[in-house]
């Protein structure tokens, strides 16, 4: 049984015929990016133009009431409704130009659809005319993320938050190459996150590993290498970014703790011995330097013993007093 092949051809985005059929250009990644840079538009300073405007405005009226009275009288009038007309026109295009821009704004200059530059100098300017111009904030924000319930490196479920610190860059393509830059942060702020905890354990790490808790230095600096290398693409850049909560989860939490304060009371306990048996070490040696008594074997292990519970007990010592002879 043969099966009919379709013989149409495929229309896609390139358009590029290969073999009959029409071939296409790819859609993601490379393909559907918008290649766009920032650059400056053309403006000048608006004051004058806007005294310009009224100026033109006033006698565009002026003309049509003047117009009107000798089109009433039968006297003419029609090069004056024309100049009035034109006048008008000229009046309504400048004003159409004029632009104010706050600072820490900027405007991004559209002329039916096409981008022709952005403005960053705050003041009142005049731009080209029968244009739409879209504010931009170049302000530093902050966005701190939701808290992340992760696994870190060694799978032991965590809740981690972060602060990212960032401002526009490039106002064309947070404009054009994204729908919504600021949402755009968002997400891929919490997905760098996400990323960044899995890559480190959150304590007790090995030799050469960094951990959350015990690096949150480097683990911000790469959080904001990570942030900024997925937000350039919509002209954004990363001023500093800082972990904002970090804690196990809490089915785990209790755990966790418990093993904090093993760790905890074992670093205690082997710091008291260390400090008894440098205690028990000076109290012998200056014993013998002074000639107080001199002990055999026994005797010098039978102190150390009493010393060693003495100066490492938890609870208070009772001191028992022997009116015999030790070898008795």
């Amino acid at each position: 049984m043969t099966i009919p092949q379709n013989t149409d051809p495929v229309t896609d985005l390139g358009g590029d015929s290969v073999g009959g059929a029409t071939s296409t250009k790819p859609v993601g990644r490379e393909g559907a990016r918008v290649d766009i840079a920032e650059r400056k538009a053309w403006y000048i300073d608006g004051i004058l133009a806007f005294f310009v405007a009224l100026i033109l405005f006033g006698i565009a009226l002026w003309q049509f009431i003047v117009a009107a009275a000798a089109l009433e009288a039968g006297d003419g009038g029609g090069t004056r409704m024309f100049l009035a007309i034109l006048g008008l026109a000229l009046a309504l295009m400048m004003f159409s130009s004029l632009t104010i821009i706050s600072p820490g704004d900027t405007k991004v200059i559209q002329f039916f659809g096409r981008y022709i530059g952005t403005i960053r100098k705050a003041g009142l300017l005049m731009t080209v005319p029968f244009t739409s111009k879209k504010k931009v904030s170049v302000k530093v924000r902050n966005f701190e993320t939701n808290e992340l319930k992760v696994n870190d490196a060694d799978g032991n479920p965590i809740n981690i938050a972060a602060i990212v610190v960032w401002q526009v860059a490039d106002t064309a393509k947070s404009v054009f190459a994204v729908e919504e830059f600021e949402e755009f942060v968002a997400v891929q702020s919490e997905s760098a996150l996400r990323h960044v905890a899995t890559t480190h354990p959150y304590d007790y790490a090995a030799p050469g590993e960094e951990s959350l808790r015990g690096s949150t230095e480097l683990v911000a600096g790469e959080l904001a290498d990570e942030v900024a290398a997925r937000i350039s693409i919509a002209g954004l850049e990363v001023v500093e970014t800082r972990i904002s909560s970090l804690a196990y989860a809490p089915e785990i939490a209790q755990a966790m703790l418990q093993r904090q304060q093993a760790s905890a009371i074992i670093a205690a306990r082997e710091k008291i011995v260390e400090g008894a048996v440098t205690m028990v070490e000076n109290a012998l040696e200056r014993l013998e330097e002074k000639d107080v008594v001199n002990l055999d074997e026994e005797r010098r292990a039978a102190m150390v013993s009493n010393l060693l519970v003495v100066l490492t007990s938890e609870a208070k010592v009772t001191p028992v007093v022997n009116a015999g002879s030790l070898y008795s």
